[in-house]
């Protein structure tokens, strides 16, 4: 399955926006999914996830009640909703999919393995 994401562009903080994944080559309701972040020099951390079946989400503490991830209507895409948006939530923004026979939200970017290409978030303050 090849994944891309878009959506991002430069915010002020307290805003919001909203990251749209769209898969090509397979059903992303079969994929257990994730998003992950990567700041300017710093690693890649985990940022939310959502089971296969969609009942169960992980996310991590710095973006708890803040961030959302949903599927919405379209079979084939997830997003990230991201409000009250802070300065240190800049970063390039990373959608990926578990393999199929993996149905839990991990937040382990070694279990997920498809990915998208990212899209940049800037957050101004």
């Amino acid at each position: 399955v090849q994944l891309q994401a878009s959506g991002g562009g430069l915010v002020q903080a307290g805003g919001s926006l909203t990251l749209p994944c769209t898969a090509s080559g397979g059903t992303l309701s079969s994929y257990a999914f994730g998003w992950f972040r990567q700041a300017p020099g710093k690693s890649r951390e985990f940022v939310a996830a959502v089971s296969r079946g969609g009942g169960s989400t992980n996310y991590a503490d710095s973006v708890k009640g803040r961030f959302t991830i949903s599927r919405g209507n379209a079979k084939n895409t997830r997003y990230l909703q991201m409000n009250s948006l802070k300065p240190e939530d800049t970063a390039v923004y990373y959608c990926a999919a578990r393999d199929a026979s993996n149905s839990l939200p991990s937040r382990w970017e070694w279990d997920y393995r498809y990915w998208g290409q990212g899209t940049l978030v800037t957050v101004s303050s």
